[in-house]
């Protein structure tokens, strides 16, 4: 796990690769599955929660559509302090996983569409394979370079 230092100047220390980081190096961490935590250089505190927290704040503040639209929130914070604060939590986080499940199996139903033995993957491979042979014979009969569209 990568440890975070947050310094008094607000700045982050990456302990593990020895540099400065930024708010959207930690995003980036996030998105790439990367386990870490954000501890105070002092006091040793534990502020990962507060650092999310505000990389939520700054995505919903920098894009059009939002996550967490003012009912939500409104909801969100009726929810503190009551009984069902705990429940709420975890009904969230099983919400979330569940939403995370069932795009996961979407996405392999298309993959499973579009795989090589699909009907739209032989016509892909066809495609391409035709490309190649024009590409061959345009060099051939015209003494054309091939593109490198790959390179």
């Amino acid at each position: 796990m990568r440890t975070l230092k947050k310094y008094p100047n607000r700045r982050l220390y990456d302990t593990s690769q020895s540099c400065y980081v930024t708010i959207d190096n930690v995003r980036d961490l996030v998105l790439g599955h990367e386990r870490f935590r954000v501890v105070d250089s002092k006091s040793g505190e534990d502020l990962t929660r507060s650092i999310l927290l505000q990389i939520i704040m700054e995505q919903e503040n920098d894009s059009g559509e939002h996550v967490l639209t003012n009912e939500v929130l409104q909801h969100l914070i009726r929810f503190y302090g009551s009984g069902l604060q705990t429940n709420m939590a975890h009904f969230l986080e099983q919400s979330i996983s569940f939403f995370l499940n069932q795009q996961e199996a979407m996405q392999d139903q298309v993959r499973s569409v579009i795989g090589a033995n699909s009907p739209i993957g032989v016509f892909q491979k066809m495609a391409e394979d035709n490309m190649k042979l024009w590409e061959s014979m345009s060099q051939t009969m015209l003494g054309r370079k091939p593109s490198n569209k790959d390179e």
